[in-house]
This record gives C-alpha cells, sequence and structure tokens, in this order.
C-alpha cells in the first residue's frame, strides 16, 4: 500500500506518519514544501495541473492530508484550509481516482455547543472563526469530490510534541520557563471554556483505522476524547506536573478563536461503529506524556 502523507512534518502528520509506518506492507512517501521531503507539494499555491503530474508519479493507494494552518491571517487561512484540499481534489480525480483521501478537519468547523449536548456529524456547522470556516470550506471541497474520501474532524489535539501554537503546547513551554520559583507569576486568558480534548496518539491510531477501513466509510467522522473538560483543568494538570508554585492568574480576555466558543463536544459513536476506535488515552495521559517530553527538550532550572 502506497501512502502518501501531507504535512507530515507538523505535530499531527508526525504522529500520523509513525503510526502509519507499522502498518503491514505500508510504504509511506512523504510530499511537502520542501524538496528533502520526496515529492514537493504546496497545497496553497500549486497549480491543479502541477499537482496532478506530482501525483501521477507517485501513484498513491491512499492520501493522507494533515497539512492545515490554525493561525495566520484570513487570506493565509484560506490558502492552506480551504483552497489546499480543493485542488488536492480536483488533481486526484485526475492522478489517482480510485485513491482513498483521509482529511483532517476540525471540531472548530461546527462553532459553539449547547452544555451537555455531544455534536454529532449530522449537526449544523456554524463556525465563528476564519479558522473554523476555512476548515469547513475544506470539508465541503473533500465531501463533494466524488472521491473515495473521509473527513476526520479533529477535536484539540494534546499530547507529546505539542507545539506553542496550542495551548497545551504553549502552556507547557510557559511552565517550563517559569521553574519552580514561588514568586513566579504566569499571566493567562480566560480559562472557563470547555473544550473537546484528544491524544494525538489515538488521533493517530483513527487515521491508521480509516487508511485500512475496507469497503465505504461515512464522509465525516468525529475523532476527539468525546468529553468536554475545562481548559482550566489542562492548565492546572500542568502545573502540577511541573512542580510550579507560583501563581496562575487569569484575565477575562481569551483569544480571538475561543472567545465565541465556550462549551465544545463531540459525540464519538459512528468513529466507534465505522472503525471500531475509541479513546485509549485519557486527559491525564495525554498531560504526563506532554510534560515528560517538554521537559526533556530544555534545560530546567
Amino acid at each position: 500500500m502506497r501512502i502518501l502523507v501531507l504535512g507530515g512534518t507538523g505535530y499531527l502528520g508526525r504522529h500520523v506518519t509513525e503510526d502509519l509506518r507499522a502498518l503491514p506492507g505500508a510504504q509511506i512517501l512523504a510530499a511537502g514544501r520542501s524538496l528533502a521531503a520526496g515529492f514537493r507539494v504546496d497545497l496553497a499555491t500549486d497549480r491543479p495541473e502541477a499537482l496532478t503530474k506530482t501525483l501521477t508519479a507517485a501513484a498513491p493507494d491512499v492520501v493522507v492530508n494533515c497539512a492545515g494552518a490554525t493561525g495566520g491571517n484570513p487570506v493565509t487561512l484560506a490558502e492552506v484550509n480551504a483552497r489546499g484540499p480543493a485542488v488536492l481534489c480536483a488533481a486526484l480525480r485526475e492522478a489517482a481516482p480510485t485513491a482513498r483521501l483521509v482529511h483532517l478537519g476540525s471540531a472548530a468547523e461546527y462553532g459553539p455547543g449547547t452544555p451537555d449536548v455531544p455534536v454529532a456529524e449530522a449537526a449544523p456547522a456554524c463556525p465563528v472563526t476564519p479558522y473554523g470556516a476555512t476548515k469547513l470550506a475544506g470539508t465541503v471541497a473533500v465531501t463533494s469530490a466524488a472521491l473515495d474520501a473521509v473527513v476526520l474532524r479533529v477535536g484539540n489535539p494534546v499530547g507529546p510534541g505539542a507545539p506553542a501554537a496550542n495551548l497545551p503546547g504553549r502552556m507547557a513551554s510557559l511552565l517550563r520557563s517559569a521553574g519552580p520559583e514561588p514568586d513566579a507569576v504566569l499571566q493567562l486568558g480566560d480559562l472557563s471554556a470547555y473544550r473537546d480534548f484528544v491524544d494525538v496518539r489515538d488521533l493517530a491510531r483513527a487515521v491508521a483505522l480509516t487508511v485500512t477501513a475496507p469497503g465505504h466509510l461515512p464522509s465525516v467522522l468525529n475523532i476527539s476524547g468525546g468529553t468536554a473538560v475545562a481548559v482550566r483543568e489542562l492548565v492546572h494538570g500542568l502545573a502540577r506536573r511541573a512542580g510550579f508554585r507560583g501563581r496562575l492568574q487569569e484575565s477575562t480576555g481569551g483569544s480571538a478563536r475561543s472567545a465565541r466558543v465556550s462549551w465544545q463536544c463531540s459525540d464519538i459513536t459512528a468513529a466507534e461503529r465505522a472503525l471500531g476506535w475509541r479513546p485509549e488515552h485519557d486527559l491525564d495521559d495525554a498531560l504526563d506524556a506532554l510534560w515528560a517530553v517538554t521537559a526533556r527538550s530544555g534545560r530546567l532550572p
């Protein structure tokens, strides 16, 4: 099985690639903006005909698209998250129409949730941020492309190697820098929102199951922890693991991406039915792994 992975050097892509390499008979083909990636692909700028030539040369049985932008201005988000999947689907229809496409979407596509009501795939998508809107546009491009395609709508990823671009990774980096000093004060935003965290290792396993699942699959599957957790709980859990003895000071101003979404949780029963997938790691496991990697990556006081 020839599996072409786009965005394999990113946080999610590295974990996904590692799991895919363990599949019997799998040949992993890397694609990215660097020539060192194997196949040069830039979904934000490549013309459809150029991408078609690349995909023809790669001759994949499966394409896994982990490429995406979580930050930046609306133009950048649109180029990567909306244009990228659309161009990819157009090229796939020409170069490898029977290949399965596994595309990573986002729970941000749903927008604000209702407390204590997990959101299923059939719920209306009402994103309230440019990020959520561009991810939804990418999902629509994939699900309407007449391909063997599955969108995995991913919750808030957490786990080993989380980057500073997401809250768990940024918080772990701040705590490592602060050390155990009792006078340390970390100024944080509003931590009252609830999010559905998923361990990145569970996400990677879901991708591998989607790649190998026989027959037809639903066009969209939620991949999350299935539980809404207060962001404050995650932050304080990391602080305990870091031995932080200072003060965590919250303000009333949160990030633009989360300000209008106070509660979010996904219904993951469809993924269990279609893939036999359930999360194996809870939030404690994810935070243990995140802090272990963070502590090793720099000199601790």
